[in-house]
């Protein structure tokens, strides 16, 4: 089954909707260049009122290890996207659990990390949530299951996703009212769209 994750959230009433539609996973965004940028005691303030098994990731760009994981561990971070290319041995000193984050320009950036979960978006200069889509042929013919695909999803796109096995889908402008703001139905669509993957 797919596993879907809601990224960008800012405010308790989204996460509650996001988490009662049947969400796996939300995303907050602790980039403060982002319009979706969250400071790091209001997420904590949120995911205290969570229902469990919802994983919580936190989404880090242009960060040290270190930081990164003072952050996950003062906010009970479960896993933290690194939304960058770190230099050296960055991935060597991170103790938190991650997913790296692969802003793809051809199929050859996909098949990179092939051993390993990676979230594949679509290369954008302000690190995503512009919705711009992957192209899709780049993933016929590799094996999908270790991909959450990002980037341009939406309610009505997720069909053309049919076969491709991703394990996870990603998604934060496609289902927004505003930078930031959820549309809640168009959380309950994606998602239900999302399970029948």
């Amino acid at each position: 089954m797919t596993r879907i994750k809601i990224c960008g959230i800012t405010n308790l009433e989204d996460a509650l909707i996001a988490c009662n539609a049947g969400a796996d996973a939300l995303g907050f965004v602790f980039y403060e260049k982002s319009p979706r940028f969250i400071e790091p005691k209001k997420v904590k303030a949120i995911i205290e009122k969570l229902p469990p098994f919802v994983k919580i990731v936190g989404l880090f760009v242009n960060a040290d290890a270190k930081s990164v994981d003072t952050v996950c561990n003062e906010v009970c971070i479960d896993i933290a996207q690194i939304h960058f290319e770190p230099e050296g041995d960055f991935f060597n000193q991170l103790q938190t659990p991650y997913i790296r984050v692969v802003r793809a320009t051809s199929k050859e950036d996909i098949l990179k990390y092939k051993d390993e979960y990676i979230l594949v978006d679509a290369f954008v200069e302000s690190y995503g949530g512009e919705g711009k889509r992957v192209a899709l042929e780049w993933f016929k013919g590799i094996d999908c299951s270790h991909i959450i695909l990002a980037g341009g999803l939406m309610p009505e796109n997720l069909s053309e996703l049919k076969g491709y096995g991703f394990y996870g889908v990603d998604v934060s402008s496609g289902v927004e009212r505003e930078k930031g703001i959820k549309d809640h139905q168009k959380i309950e669509a994606f998602i239900a769209n999302a399970k029948s993957l």
